[in-house]
């Protein structure tokens, strides 16, 4: 992490993202029959955590299984989120014919400490965390480019989960995630723990080394990476092609 944590200062233009000036594409097809959800349920409520690190949103038995990797600090992450989330959730997800998980592949240091802090607090909570963070991205990230290079040295010559801590601290993470319910012992103590650590790096790695990712937001549909699909428009047709 320690290459990640350099770039706690720098400018957020995040050149990892994917290019998401890709022309719009008609996904208008109806869906299939929906499928019931538990009694006094709706499939957008039923969230968990999966083995492979992310939290699954929907039908476990879903005939089509969307996987996204994406980045808290990414401006194109974001962007898809603004365009997508509510359709995903209330169109797909909750018909019961597609499930929706997030992988968290992070870019940087603060994305890293923002990642920590919304997956610590548990499958429940954390895709109304990830609404907040994209909704505020271009707020909480703006402090972190000003800390200044003194703070940077020192965070430099800290163990790896003191300098987290304290980056996020000097980013006014602590006070942004305590407005959203997470108290200050509580940062402490996600920011300090090594599993919740190596869980961002394990799905770091994933992405790279496993479906060779090289940039954010990145879908994977039934198992397939879909290459050159980073725009809402463009998924939801593949969804539709899945789906038929």
């Amino acid at each position: 992490m320690r290459h990640l944590m350099l770039l706690a200062a720098l400018p957020l233009a995040l050149t990892a993202c994917n290019d998401s000036k890709t022309p719009a594409t008609d996904a208008g097809a109806p869906l299939p029959a929906g499928i019931a959800a538990p009694a006094g349920q709706n499939w957008a409520e039923v969230v968990t955590a999966t083995p492979e690190g992310g939290f699954k949103m929907g039908n476990p038995d879903a005939k089509v299984k969307l996987v996204e990797f994406a980045s808290l600090t990414c401006p194109h992450c974001r962007e898809f989120h603004e365009a997508a989330a509510a359709t995903i959730k209330d169109k797909y997800v909750a018909s019961g014919n597609v499930s929706y998980e997030y992988r968290n592949f992070v870019l940087n240091g603060p994305d890293f400490a923002a990642t920590i802090l919304a997956r610590c607090q548990g499958a429940g909570a954390f895709f109304g965390l990830l609404d907040a963070f994209y909704a505020d991205q271009v707020g909480w990230t703006e402090s972190f480019g000003k800390i200044s290079k003194t703070d940077q040295e020192a965070l430099g010559k800290m163990p790896e989960d003191q300098a987290v801590r304290r980056m996020a601290e000097l980013g006014g993470l602590a006070d942004y995630v305590k407005l959203r319910g997470i108290p200050r012992a509580k940062f402490d103590q996600c920011l300090a723990d090594p599993a919740q650590a190596k869980a961002v790096n394990d799905l770091r790695n994933q992405a790279v080394n496993e479906y060779k990712l090289t940039g954010t937001p990145s879908f994977i549909i039934n198992g397939t990476v879909q290459e050159g699909v980073f725009t809402w428009p463009d998924l939801e047709a593949k969804l539709q092609t899945a789906l038929r």
